[in-house]
């Protein structure tokens, strides 16, 4: 179970890292390459975006990334093909972090029995709420795997004990609201929030939006089991190609 991997990572880690990247961008071959130096960087967890064509909690840099993987013709069966691969090559968790509209083109069922085949753990799907979701919901339960659900600083303590209930493996509390990729403050209102967040479930904690270098990181620990790494990745392989992934993740440790 993902939440058991957490909590015994924890043991041994003041905070663990989770990176995220868009299958096939800039293209399927990069793409195991930056997963591979990641892996070995030390990241303990990983995201696999399925590129979407309308990814509303996105901001610019991992919507275009989504735009030019389509382009370049990355399709669910690549990503499915691509996540079995790095699941079976690297022993960490991996999730796919998606849309509803994937799902349920795919089909719920057929989706959370293909993930558990090739051994991903759970599923971020932002769009799709428990009220809206129980198909969802009782397919990953079915085969073991962690709906993961979000919190944000609007969330209201009793929607968080809610969300809490239905999700598995931890809870993704963004840092602020808005979409992915923007400044984010780093301060005591970010920690108020995150005891309000740590007081409503039981699950670990994992923070993204806006976590972009070591100091960011730092200002986390004790406060989240999980630093969240995204859009800030993307813009360093943009920067300097996939061979600087994983120079880059070891600068946050």
């Amino acid at each position: 179970m993902l939440e058991s991997y957490i909590l015994k990572k924890r043991q041994q880690k003041d905070i663990l890292l989770m990176t995220h990247i868009v299958m096939g961008y800039p293209d399927f071959e990069a793409s195991y390459k930056i997963v591979k130096q990641m892996v070995e960087a030390g990241v303990d967890l990983m995201e696999l975006q399925i590129p979407f064509s309308e990814p509303m909690a996105d901001g610019p840099v991992i919507l275009h990334a989504n735009q030019k993987a389509i382009e370049g013709g990355s399709t669910v069966l690549k990503c499915f093909e691509f996540a079995q691969k790095v699941a079976k090559d690297f022993s960490i968790p991996f999730l796919f972090m998606s849309y509803a509209n994937i799902l349920y083109k795919y089909g719920m069922e057929q989706f959370a029995d293909k993930m558990a085949a090739i051994n991903l753990k759970g599923a971020i799907v932002p769009d799709l709420p428990p009220e809206e979701g129980k198909n969802y919901i009782t397919a990953m339960e079915k085969n073991r795997l962690a709906p993961i659900y979000i919190f944000s600083p609007e969330t209201s303590e009793n929607r968080m004990s809610y969300l809490s209930t239905h999700g598995a493996g931890f809870i993704y509390c963004l840092a602020r609201k808005g979409v992915t990729g923007k400044a984010t403050s780093f301060s005591n209102e970010l920690t108020t929030y995150l005891e309000r967040c740590r007081q409503a479930t039981t699950l670990p904690l994992a923070v993204g939006f806006g976590v972009k270098d070591k100091a960011d990181v730092d200002f986390l620990k004790g406060k989240a089991d999980i630093a969240v790494i995204g859009s800030q990745t993307i813009r360093v392989v943009e920067a300097k190609g996939p061979d600087a992934a994983g120079d880059f993740i070891r600068s946050l440790f």
